[in-house]
């Protein structure tokens, strides 16, 4: 959005008529679109500020005039309006000393956004012109009563402006993106009041996640990465290259890993050595590949993955960390899917994390939050109805005794039946019976499970296939996620309850009783997905897009197909 704003703005002498009437135009209009959009309607009360004031103030009929002639949306008129009616029309960018350092951090971060996210939207020419004729001119050549009052509105209409794209995010519904975590919605009033009451010493926190900002740092890295001409292309027709091997094309892996920081000392070799072993096994860890330091297919199609399809899926990602709280709850799980891992934090610090199994595409695990309550041990299984008809009922067609010999039983209500009493062929779509498996060390639960309520029929379970663990794409299951570390996940969330040490819970595993255990407090379950994401090390990753979500969203941000697929 560009300013239409005479650089001579004249100060009208409107009258308090006029004045109260804007008040009143745009209380109607924020009446009227309070409801408008998805954003959220649920307030972040993690946004708190301590509000420093100034003697400086401007006049009411000034701002009027600045709304009338700035060319921005309504709703950014209305937040620039409120603000000063709120702080009784003081100035927020100036004090008695002159510009503020508020002034000078908020004008670099604009400038930093435009060119991290390739974001000309926010382009002011006259802002710009304004801001630095102003900190530089010394000579007294300016007005500096009229142009402190230019910029000290440029800035405040600038940030609404900025806050809503770089903290509120694109007009994207989450849920057509298949994103059920609920959103809370950001005070920018409070934001710019926190920030303008900051001194030179302390340093302003954006109202975002820290999973944010520090993928914002590394979307900055990668600009400065694809400034200088990108990442080496790796070529070779030969495959599966190892230590002790000798290639030209390993010049170029040891060219890209030493950008990428996987690789610590510049080689420009031919030769395999171990320090690239080393380094290529930092590289597929970060990747989610199969970790063995070797040059195989996937390595190699990881590595020539263009900067602008990393540079767009960290883009997407931020979009979705947008949509997370500015401050998670101390103690809480998160699932991320395309990583296949749960990551289990306390106090703010991830504790632990283990490996999962998520769901197929076709039985996708839904993305949305919950609050574990409670364990299983030695938990029944109820199959769901679509497996039921779809699996179980053409065995049952051809043998019931495939219910005995899976451990199963058929229930008409809650009574079990002699499955032998059935005519299953009479039936071909719903049954009016339901179907569990029984405790077991062959139940498809596993000898442990965890609930957290929500509609989606989704929780975290034990299994007895635990290959699948060891695979480095683990999307297996009907959609509920099957946890590697079941037994230390339900001693971890039992620990605080002195009903139940850890001795206790092995003794109830070893029978087949089916055992509900309350968790209190109750635990913040996220199902997540992103697909680039900066780890505990401070290290960059990335994952494929398994769900095929980042596509989705790159058409809907830039209008084109471009994530790893």
């Amino acid at each position: 959005m560009y300013i239409k704003y005479e650089n001579n703005l004249k100060i009208r002498n409107h009258t308090t008529l006029v004045l109260l009437f804007s008040i009143l135009i745009f209380s109607l209009f924020c009446c009227q679109n309070r409801n408008k959009g998805i954003k959220s309607s649920l307030p972040d009360s993690t946004l708190y500020t301590q509000i420093d004031y100034t003697r400086l103030t401007l006049d009411s009929t000034l701002v009027a005039d600045f709304l009338e002639n700035y060319s921005v949306s309504d709703s950014t008129k209305e937040q620039v309006l409120q603000f000063y009616i709120r702080r009784d029309y003081q100035y927020a960018w100036f004090n008695e000393l002159g510009m503020s350092s508020a002034a000078t951090l908020f004008y670099d971060q604009l400038q930093n956004f435009k060119l991290d996210f390739d974001n000309n939207t926010l382009e002011n020419k006259f802002l710009d012109s304004l801001y630095n004729q102003y900190i530089a001119d010394t000579a007294g050549l300016t007005d500096k009563l009229k142009d402190r009052e230019k910029l000290e509105l440029l800035l405040t209409g600038t940030f609404f402006q900025y806050a809503d794209q770089a903290w509120s995010g694109t007009d994207l519904n989450p849920l057509d993106l298949e994103w059920f975590i609920p959103r809370k919605k950001k005070d920018f009033q409070l934001v710019l009041d926190s920030l303008v009451s900051k001194n030179s010493e302390n340093v302003f926190q954006e109202p975002v996640n820290q999973y944010y900002i520090h993928l914002k740092q590394k979307l900055s890295e990668y600009r400065r990465i694809q400034k200088n001409g990108g990442f080496p292309r790796v070529i070779t027709n030969k495959t599966n290259l190892k230590t002790g091997d000798k290639d030209s094309c390993l010049i170029q892996v040891k060219q890209y890993l030493l950008i990428s920081g996987d690789l610590i000392i510049s080689d420009s070799s031919p030769n395999f050595t171990d320090t690239l072993v080393t380094a290529l096994k930092n590289f597929q860890e970060r990747m989610g590949l199969f970790i063995d330091g070797e040059l195989g297919k996937q390595t190699l199609t990881s590595l020539n993955t263009s900067i602008e399809t990393r540079i767009n899926q960290i883009m997407i990602n931020l979009e979705r960390l947008r949509w997370i709280p500015a401050k998670m709850e101390p103690d809480y799980l998160l699932v991320n899917i395309p990583e296949f891992r749960l990551h289990i934090f306390e106090k703010n610090k991830e504790a632990w994390s283990c490996n999962v199994v998520v769901g197929k595409s076709a039985t996708k695990t839904s993305i949305f939050k919950g609050n574990l309550a409670n364990v299983v041990l030695n938990p029944y299984w109820n199959i769901p109805t679509s497996i039921a008809v779809n699996e179980v009922l053409p065995k049952l067609k051809r043998n019931p005794g495939y219910l005995d010999r899976n451990n199963m039983e058929a229930l008409s209500g809650n009574s079990v039946i002699n499955p032998y009493s059935v005519n299953w062929n009479s039936f071909s779509g719903r049954l009016p019976y339901t179907f569990r498996q029984k405790p077991g060390k062959s139940n498809a639960l596993g000898k442990v499970k965890f609930l957290f309520p929500n509609s989606y029929s989704i929780y975290l379970h034990d299994t007895p296939s635990k290959s699948l663990f060891t695979q480095s794409s683990r999307a297996f299951s009907h959609g509920c996620i099957r946890v590697s570390e079941p037994i230390r996940l339900a001693e971890y969330l039992l620990r605080n309850n002195s009903d139940w040490s850890p001795e206790k819970i092995q003794e109830t595993l070893k029978t087949d009783n089916q055992t509900y255990i309350n968790v209190e407090p109750k635990i913040p379950v996220y199902i997540a997905y992103f697909t680039a994401w900066v780890d505990n090390k401070g290290r960059l990753n990335f994952r494929n897009d398994l769900y095929h979500l980042d596509a989705k969203m790159g058409e809907e941000i830039f209008g084109k197909v471009g994530m790893v697929e």
